[in-house]
């Protein structure tokens, strides 16, 4: 069913438009299982814990998915096709709507396609209601990538086909009405559910349907043994789809971006997307073209309901007269706006907890499609302002002839990828260009057809059968790098994508004066729907007369980067995924392995007697006869001393193999255990800190009170609330207290010096909320909770505002506690 798709949501896997690129690999894969309420399939990641056995049941699972979203697309085909008979009936009257050569070739190869997949649905459909590990369908997949050859006659039409629908719609008003308002019927499990869809969104269902049927392939090899016998079936039928694919790639890619000038001169279209502009001190959102002559900024106009979008031309500057302005060359920065970290945090809390709600509506059984579209609608709004205002690294570009520009971006990834696209057509011979009112009114007009991101990049935007990415912590070793010419100080840095852009998440050390860097350094990397891993390399600038001059301004020279998409049936596995990215000549190899989020936070006891780790906190105390665990105090003090102006003390991830020389040290009691803290980096020492609560058996405000903690930060009446969270307090075992109480003014001094260390409250209880509150096994399996995403938007969300709760409140007195009095902090 599609679910209000117009012209401008259709889009391919890699999000472009019109003769789109269409992407094989396997790492896109819908990977199945579950069907979202749309009918389309949704993609969880692979379920924890299957057994080899269960290969066929899994393979099941893959082809329901798969036959879901195929009855979907027979839906699709045939409201194309229900305008045609009609259509024809008029054509060969006095009053025809089209020529019949019109719809010969509107409606071109549709029919051929329809019947190939009602016959393949109809063989396949009987074959899972009867499912055992003898059913076969190796045979149908076969046939149907053999079929291939009406979809090439497709796309190689399927440009003349979209042209003559719009000439067709803007010529005739009658046909206009029909092409714009096509009914799809809904799955068949839901009564009179029909929705409307534009003959250009479906006119692109083939083009995007045809990556689907090879993608899934790829999931059934990986769930069917060698000895079945459909194994080598499917192989053929990949082999043959695979081959296709590339064939029809070879002849779209080229001719997908090019737009014609007046003068006759090719003008394409070599990238586009969405950036901030700052504009007069604020913030702007633009979507910016780069074409082989020239850059041009535009924002979307605001049209009448109904009424085509259209962009309006802010700038533009001939790639001739463009250069890329520095801090040295601007004579000062200009003021721009920015939000308080904590306002960010804010924002994104809205948002999970809006995505749980739109999950909760969809299980329910009378979901009303009305609600869904509401939070869909108020989630767009956070997420877009979540866009605009996150972004902090400069990208400034001047015009030789005129003025400056500023962009911010949240990735230097993304900055660098723009700066090396424009700097490769400037090493064409290049004329600079001046483009009349007509010409940039055309090339603005036509930027609405040529562009291939159609939608800024958050949640809300993607389709309900994209995969939602993954919830939990990536643990990546970067081992080393090579292919370095020259000698220079080299260093790493990761940057994961989170609610719609990427984000820097962990830096290596700087590997000085070699042309072979060995990092060897391993990081705990946290994942908020993520889909990609990206790696930059770069040359460490220790020229003073460059630094400090901006808190955001990279100065570093990028050596090389690289990115790989995080498959979930990859990375998902307990063995670590060795893997290398080639960049620029450069190859970094590195490892990585994912926990999720609930398997991450799982606590498990320590079967030994000694050590701190995985113990009792009352039974480390008491060996220790103190109130507060030596560790604790040890590591508070140290990131007092000389972490607490540290950017993104608790945030940052400390080295894996430093944070577990540190575990070892304090659970063998090492009498060096304070050398070692002053010698080690302060991160790994606040990481340790993180560890040691995350492993605690039960976590430190206990399983016992969980449930209450809920119900109480819940509350709406403040006296209510009050009263309720101080009781809580009071109702934890004294070593508990005590430590909760420390360690809580200590992230209260910590935040002190935000405006240095950029750790508000906020972050500080989304870093430490999950860790101090998760429940421990028994617990979460009473909750039924089963998506990572839901785990994320609905416990953890409450489990961080308990303990902003308690970081926002004035100091709270353990003695005060225990005279086990109504306790009101304020006047409420």
């Amino acid at each position: 069913m599609v679910s209000g798709d117009t012209a401008e949501d259709r889009k391919s896997q890699d999000g472009s438009e019109t003769m789109p690129f269409i992407d094989e690999s396997p790492t896109m894969s819908p990977h199945l299982c579950a069907r979202g309420q749309d009918g389309e399939a949704v993609s969880p990641t692979r379920p924890e814990g299957l057994l080899p056995g269960k290969g066929l049941e899994m393979k099941k699972l893959v082809l329901s998915g798969f036959l879901a979203s195929e009855g979907i697309y027979i839906n699709q085909l045939e409201a194309l096709l229900l305008p045609m008979k009609p259509l024809k009936a008029t054509a060969t009257t006095s009053k025809p709507v089209l020529t019949m050569e019109q719809i010969d070739t509107i409606f071109f190869m549709i029919q051929d396609i329809f019947e190939i997949h009602k016959e393949f649905y109809d063989a396949l459909s009987p074959n899972i209601q009867q499912w055992d590990e003898k059913v076969t369908v190796g045979h149908l997949f076969q046939k149907l990538a053999s079929q291939l050859g009406v979809y090439k006659a497709f796309v190689d039409n399927y440009k003349v086909a979209v042209e003559t629908a719009e000439k067709c719609s803007q010529a005739n008003s009658q046909f206009q009405k029909i092409s714009e308002n096509l009914k799809v019927k809904g799955p068949k499990e839901s009564k009179d559910c029909t929705t409307s869809a534009t003959m250009e969104a479906l006119l692109y269902k083939p083009i995007d349907r045809v990556t689907r049927s090879t993608l899934v392939l790829h999931d059934l090899l990986k769930h069917t043994p060698k000895d079945h016998p459909d194994f080598t079936l499917l192989q053929d039928a990949l082999r043959i789809s695979q081959n296709f694919l590339s064939s029809i790639n070879e002849e779209i890619d080229p001719r997908r971006t090019a737009v014609t000038t007046p003068k006759g001169e090719v003008r394409q279209l070599v990238k586009d997307g969405f950036l901030v502009e700052v504009s007069e001190g604020s913030r702007k959102l633009r979507h910016v073209f780069l074409f082989t002559d020239l850059l041009l900024c535009a924002k979307m106009k605001k049209t009448a309901v109904g009424r085509h979008q259209q962009y309006e031309c802010k700038w533009y500057i001939p790639l001739a007269d463009l250069s890329f302005q520095t801090l040295d060359d601007s004579d000062s920065l200009p003021h721009v706006q920015t939000l308080p970290e904590h306002e960010i945090e804010e924002m994104k809390i809205k948002i999970s907890s809006i995505k749980s709600e739109i999950q909760k509506e969809k299980k329910a059984q009378k979901a009303q499609s009305r609600n869904v579209d509401r939070l869909r609608k108020k989630m767009n709004e956070q997420e877009s302002c979540l866009l605009l205002h996150s972004p902090t690294i400069p990208f400034r570009i001047h015009n030789k002839h005129g003025k400056s520009y500023l962009f911010l971006l949240s990735s230097d990834y993304e900055r660098s990828e723009w700066r090396e696209s424009i700097q490769k057509l400037q090493k064409k011979d290049l004329q600079a260009c001046v483009l009349s009112s007509v010409e940039l009114q055309v090339l603005t007009g036509s930027c609405f057809k040529l562009r291939t991101v159609h939608n800024i990049p958050v949640t809300s935007n993607k389709d309900d059968d994209e995969s939602p990415g993954l919830y939990g912590f990536l643990h990546v070793i970067v081992h080393k790098a090579t292919g370095f010419k020259e000698s220079a100080n080299l260093y790493c840095t990761l940057e994961v994508d989170s609610f719609g852009y990427f984000v820097s998440k962990a830096k290596t050390r700087v590997f000085r004066d070699t042309t072979e860097p060995r990092w060897n350094e391993e990081f705990e990397i946290e994942l908020e729907g993520s889909q990609c891993l990206r790696i930059l390399c770069y040359e460490k600038c220790y020229d003073k007369s460059k630094l400090n001059k901006d808190d955001n301004e990279i100065v570093d020279k990028i050596m090389g980067k690289g990115q790989v998409q995080l498959d979930p049936q990859t990375v998902q596995s307990k063995n670590w995924h060795m893997d290398v990215i080639e960049m620029n000549g450069i190859k970094v190899e590195f490892s990585m392995k994912f926990t999720s989020r609930d398997l991450s936070l799982k606590r498990t006891p320590s079967k030994k007697q000694s050590g701190v780790f995985g113990v009792k906190i009352s039974v480390v105390t008491k060996r220790e006869r103190s109130k507060v665990p030596y560790i604790v105090r040890q590591c508070i003090e140290e990131v007092e001393k000389r972490g607490i102006d540290e950017v993104g003390i608790y945030r940052i991830s400390g080295v894996a193999t430093d944070i577990q020389a540190l575990k070892a040290a304090f659970d063998a009691n090492t009498k060096d255990i304070l050398v070692m803290l002053s010698d080690m980096d302060i991160n790994a020492i606040a990481g340790t800190l993180k560890l040691y609560f995350r492993e605690l058996p039960e976590p430190l405000l206990t399983d016992r009170l969980y449930p209450a903690f809920m119900e109480g930060i819940a509350l709406s009446d403040p006296a209510a609330k009050e009263n309720c969270m101080m009781h809580l307090l009071r109702s934890l075992p004294d070593p508990n207290l005590i430590t909760f109480l420390t360690l809580l003014e200590h992230l209260k001094r910590v935040a002190e010096k935000e405006p240095v260390n950029k750790m508000s409250l906020h972050n500080l209880a989304t870093v430490f909320g999950p860790t101090l509150l998760r429940p421990s096994e028994s617990e979460i399996s009473k909750a039924h909770i089963t998506l990572a995403s839901d785990i994320w938007s609905h416990d953890v969300m409450a489990q961080v505002q308990v303990l902003l709760y308690y970081l926002q409140h004035p100091p709270i007195s353990f003695a005060e506690l225990k005279k086990n009095t109504l306790y009101f902090s304020t006047d409420v």
